[in-house]
């Protein structure tokens, strides 16, 4: 999803050239963004004491949210740090971030065709994405919008899926509707908004977005079944000029952990009221096919 916080684990220079965990990281940018529950700023919140992010980046202190919150697992596990920072959707998924930022978690979802710049972490949420349609719409199936006027996030899952381009390793895609005349949006609220304002037929995004408007009243409802369960996953840059292989295991090692106590399923129930969480504990990066170096 577009505008989604990603927590980026970044560096000083008074670093070495890659990650070994050897507890001498002491600041990491993380990149963030503006879309509720997944990452928000926290209103009037008080900068951290004595903090090591610079005077552009967020503190701890000033973010929350589920992708948020599972940034800082990893930070913590590292000892570092976290500092949130805000790039564009379209620099993330490009990778080449010239080690600005070491790890993504923005909600970018494992896509065959963003391996070529990014590798991807196990996935730390499992959210399923469905047809969102204005409360009194007469569409009860997805077959009901083939060939309408569907909005999604450019260049995300969804923009994939109806483009019928959408290949995820190890995942099975059913495409369900035809022809559609695909809207980009940049911000998935907004194109929920024209849904309920009658400017769109529809919005393909993630349950977990949609009901955030709908908690304040949006008039949408969810077409069943969900079109696909989406992996977002941590996200690494292919083109890093560090060794990324120790983040990267490191990463693995603790989301595992999350899984198995329950961090990671009641994080899901803190921001979300739902546990998406459980439906991506048992995906095995490895099944990625990736040659992390």
């Amino acid at each position: 999803m577009a505008g989604a916080a990603s927590p980026i684990l970044t560096k000083p220079e008074t670093a070495c050239d890659s990650w070994e965990g050897d507890g001498d990281v002491e600041a990491a940018p993380v990149v963030a963004g503006v879309n509720p529950p997944s990452s928000f700023a926290v209103k009037e919140a008080v900068r951290s004491a004595g903090t090591r992010c610079e005077a552009n980046q967020m503190t701890r202190a000033e973010m929350h949210g589920y992708d948020v919150s599972v940034g800082n697992l990893i930070a913590d596990a590292i000892g570092v740090e976290p500092c949130y920072i805000v790039p564009t959707w379209t620099e993330m998924l490009a990778g080449h971030w010239g080690d600005r930022w070491d790890i993504a978690f923005a909600s970018i979802g494992v896509a065959q065709d963003r391996m070529a710049a990014l590798y991807f972490t196990k996935p730390y949420i499992g959210s399923p994405e469905r047809l969102w349609v204005r409360t009194d719409a007469k569409a009860q199936r997805m077959s009901d919008l083939n060939g309408k006027r569907i909005g999604v996030c450019t260049a995300c899952w969804a923009d994939l899926y109806l483009q019928k381009r959408l290949v995820v390793p190890g995942l099975k895609i059913d495409y369900k509707v035809d022809n559609a005349q695909i809207v980009g949006y940049a911000v998935e609220a907004s194109g929920l908004q024209d849904v309920a304002d009658g400017k769109l037929d529809a919005f393909l995004c993630a349950d977990t977005v949609a009901q955030a408007l709908i908690d304040r009243g949006v008039p949408l409802r969810g077409i069943e079944p969900a079109a696909y369960i989406a992996i977002p996953a941590g996200a690494i840059d292919r083109a890093s000029g560090r060794s990324v292989t120790a983040l990267y295991d490191k990463t693995n090692e603790v989301l595992a952990a999350k899984f198995a106590d329950g961090t990671l399923k009641n994080l899901s129930m803190r921001y979300f009221g739902h546990d998406y969480a459980s439906a991506a504990a048992q995906i095995d990066p490895a099944s990625f096919g990736q040659d992390v170096h």
